[in-house]
């Protein structure tokens, strides 16, 4: 059922960003005088299509993509029959080039404007809720294992990060820590400040680990017990405070998670508070190292509220960081502080980021990243993307002459090669990561 609901989402997402990108062209192309022939969300084969005046719309059996066909254009169904007669006043390349240029960005434009109303309509609705820095540090970190490798201790206090101030502590795993350079922590331990560097090929061992390396200690209570399991047969209840297991004193859940780890298996004497009584009660540890119940954070969570005017340029600025994050992702790659093996996902991997729980809250935000990461991909520089367009326009702008017919339909192709071999390539990985 969870792969039917990531797949689900995966399809309704990239339908929804693909026909608003190919709507941006086709609109763009219809208000310039250009005929569109089709119009289309998915490649062929077609399963479904209409006519609607000069154009056909239909949706495609493959739902990787999506294109309009605007006459007179070399794309990438390679017609080119009719390129070689005069140009008629409908057509693609009768046009000025500033239109086509506009015509090419129209799709991006969209994406664009779609990521920041998506963006600007959750932070509306939903608001900002999150640990804040001063509430972790009032018991600090538990650094897992790739934490301790660059020198983090569990219980630090993170006060700046890249020698900056910040409020949400999700910060200490974002993009200012994983895809700068020479990142470092601003560290309070034992009441002294300490810099801890962050390796600029860090972000390669955290995409290996699919793990957080950094979490808040977490004071906790019971929450949800599961039906039948040790804890509900032992007699634990929402709402008991585990006080010690075998003596060892149990403040944090990550504590409770490490001598449980440590007694698989066996039984733990634990000593529990509920309503004022100290409790005393065996339990037998899985040999998972759990006894079956949900914790419930004590944590306190801050929440920031926006009016709508206030929400606009708050998600014009989360969508604009995904581009941002998008160019110092690549520079990463580039370096070679991250292998395009580890980077480059495919639709699998896509799918897997909506996960198995279709939350309307986290599809919204995933689809908007998805619309800028979109337009960011299409306007780079390869021909058969917009962007390859672009750069070709731009040319003909500037030298105040158009690159040959024969010239546009070798780049179609290459460009085209190009895109098979990343689109391949990223499958593959899927693939291989699922296997391995």
């Amino acid at each position: 059922m969870e792969g039917l609901i990531m797949t689900g989402q995966l399809l309704l997402g990239l339908s929804i960003l693909v026909g608003l990108h190919e709507l941006g062209h086709l609109i763009a192309a219809k208000v310039f005088g250009m005929r569109v022939e089709k119009y289309s969300i998915g490649f062929p084969p077609k399963i479904w299509g209409i006519k609607y005046g000069e154009t056909e719309y239909s949706i495609g059996a493959i739902p990787l993509g999506g294109f309009v066909k605007i006459a007179g254009m070399v794309d990438e169904s390679l017609d080119t029959d009719k390129m070689e007669s005069q140009p008629e006043p409908w057509e693609f390349r009768a046009k000025p080039a500033w239109q086509r240029l506009i015509v090419m960005l129209g799709g991006i434009i969209v994406n664009v404007i779609t990521g920041v109303v998506i963006f600007a309509m959750l932070k509306f609705s939903y608001g900002e809720t999150f640990i804040s820095k001063d509430e972790v540090n009032k018991h600090g970190i538990y650094a897992h294992s790739l934490a301790e490798e660059i020198g983090l201790k569990t219980g630090d206090k993170i006060v700046k990060i890249n020698g900056d101030d910040f409020d949400d502590f999700a910060e200490v795993q974002g993009s200012k820590v994983l895809l700068e350079s020479n990142a470092f922590f601003t560290v309070l331990r034992d009441g002294r400040e300490v810099i801890v560097e962050v390796p600029d090929d860090f972000i390669s061992k955290k995409i290996e680990s699919e793990e957080p390396f950094i979490s808040p200690l977490e004071p906790f209570i019971v929450g949800e017990i599961l039906k039948g399991s040790v804890a509900d047969k032992g007699g634990l209840k929402t709402g008991d405070k585990i006080i010690s297991v075998n003596g060892i004193e149990v403040n944090y859940f990550q504590t409770l998670v490490d001598v449980l780890s440590e007694n698989k298996g066996k039984t733990v004497v634990t000593k529990i508070s509920r309503n004022g009584e100290s409790l005393e009660k065996e339990f037998e540890v899985g040999e998972d190292g759990k006894l079956g119940f949900y914790s419930e954070s004590l944590l306190q969570k801050s929440t920031v509220e926006y009016g709508f005017f206030e929400s606009i340029p708050k998600g014009a600025g989360m969508a604009f960081t995904v581009v941002y994050d998008n160019i110092k992702g690549f520079g990463k790659i580039f370096s070679g502080d991250v292998a395009a093996d580890k980077a480059i996902s495919g639709p699998i991997g896509i799918a897997k980021f909506f996960g198995g729980q279709w939350i309307w809250q986290k599809f919204w935000y995933i689809t908007g990243l998805l619309s800028m990461v979109l337009a960011f991909m299409n306007l780079l520089p390869i021909p058969a993307l917009d962007g390859g367009h672009v750069v070709f326009l731009l040319f003909e702008m500037v030298s105040g002459r158009a690159p040959s017919l024969k010239f546009l339909e070798v780049a179609q192709k290459v460009g085209m090669v190009i895109l098979l071999g990343i689109m391949g390539f990223a499958i593959f990985n899927d693939i291989i990561k699922v296997i391995f």
